[in-house]
């Protein structure tokens, strides 16, 4: 778990207390919803538009959405029925304050440095990972480092929150000069958008039973977006290294799953967390079962959405995934979740460290994680009281920095006024 001197005295640093008890509502615009094709990508914008209902409620807040298609336009109406979606930049530029929402890294910086140039307006950044990781295509990630671009767009921001360690640890080495720079969990964390028909019928389809079946989702090395998106040009190199590797990275979690069916008889739901993961799970994790187990499984064939999602992870007893969106949100449900990462990832996986649950987190990439994979899962559906307590300890740290971050929002948007 990250220690106290990760947290810097925000308060001081972003705006007088005057300025925080203006009367009029400043009008915050979230930059967000990078994607459709991940129920990750999808669940940021929930969950950070939630923690400004919470905790800004007297901000005029709207959303201006990268994209917000498939079915996710009308998940955020029901949902978020004030929150104005905008849909030009001109329109975006009309508001107090921009907050960049969670991603995978400084995800909307050309947006940023527009704002900045065209607005001079403060902007602030919630919830990203900025660590150099095993993907060499993370923009703006260059030697380990940051470069000046980024570095520049960070150093101008009111605060920046990073929702892992590893990058706080990064933009601090390199010199970043916000006056606020803290560990912020990522904004998925608070989504709580639900489809309770579309999971309900599915479970009872299913005859999946509320906290007598575990979830467990796939992933390969790099996502084979070519799969999914027009124009994603196929990548023979990614391509070979998920070959090499999809055996070995979900033979564990097999193990896990055969582990749980036989010792509790438990079912598991396959499920994907993107639009590419159904065929994956049917290959690496269905199909090769001992026939003895099968019949205790489930294949999710088609994808879903955060909220159908969502509400079927708030009735398992748990996840064990090669994602980590899906973990964040169940997560922050009180639900276990058991995180296995790989170097192809960002560095976002090292926050089950950060929040205190290391014993769920496992490295692929480390014969000796892989070898603790099934065990954990094992326990983790044997003794659902004791996985419970696990989870709501990791959660009450979460809540915590959740006030925290959304109070320093708070006074950076009042002090725009």
């Amino acid at each position: 778990m990250l220690s106290r001197r990760h947290f810097l005295p925000a308060f001081a640093a972003v705006a007088a207390p005057q300025l925080a008890r203006a009367k009029k509502a400043p009008h915050i615009v979230l930059r967000s919803s990078w994607q459709t094709v991940n129920i990750g990508d999808i669940g940021h914008t929930p969950g950070v538009l939630t923690l400004l209902e919470r905790h800004v409620p007297e901000a005029k807040v709207s959303l201006w959405p990268m994209d917000i298609g498939n079915g996710v336009e009308a998940m955020l109406r029901r949902r978020f029925p004030k929150v104005a979606i905008l849909t030009s930049r001109q329109e975006a530029h009309a508001a107090d304050f921009l907050l960049h929402g969670s991603g995978p890294y400084l995800t909307a910086h050309r947006d940023v440095a527009e704002w900045r140039k065209q607005t001079g307006k403060p902007y602030g950044v919630y919830g990203i990972t900025m660590a150099a990781a095993g993907d060499p295509g993370l923009l703006r990630m260059r030697n380990n480092g940051l470069d000046g671009y980024c570095q520049d767009l960070l150093n101008t921001a009111r605060f920046v929150f990073l929702r892992d360690g590893v990058s706080l640890d990064v933009v601090r080495k390199h010199g970043v000069q916000s006056p606020v720079i803290e560990f912020g969990p990522d904004g998925a964390f608070a989504a709580e958008v639900r489809d309770e028909h579309a999971a309900l019928a599915f479970l009872s389809r299913h005859g999946l039973e509320p906290g007598r079946f575990i979830c467990c989702l796939p992933r390969l090395r790099s996502t084979p977006y070519w799969r999914v998106k027009p124009g994603y040009a196929f990548d023979e190199a990614r391509n070979q290294r998920n070959e090499e590797m999809k055996e070995h990275d979900h033979a564990p979690v097999r193990e896990g799953i055969v582990s749980i069916v036989r010792e509790t008889g438990m079912k598991v739901l396959v499920c994907p967390e993107d639009s590419t993961q159904m065929e994956t799970g049917k290959e690496m994790l269905v199909d090769p079962l001992p026939d003895s187990v099968k019949p205790s499984v489930v294949w999710r064939e088609k994808f879903w959405l955060t909220g159908e999602a969502l509400s079927v992870y708030i009735r398992s007893a748990g996840l064990l995934s090669m994602e980590m969106h899906s973990p964040i949100m169940a997560l922050g449900n009180g639900i276990p979740a058991i995180v296995c990462r790989f170097a192809e990832q960002t560095t976002k996986g090292f926050m089950w460290r950060d929040i205190g649950l290391s014993g769920w987190l496992f490295d692929l990439d480390k014969e000796e994680d892989v070898l603790r994979v099934a065990p954990a899962a094992l326990d983790m559906a044997r003794n659902p009281t004791a996985a419970r307590q696990t989870a709501a300890q990791a959660l009450a740290f979460v809540h915590k920095r959740q006030r925290e971050t959304m109070a320093v929002v708070k006074q950076a948007a009042m002090a725009a006024l």
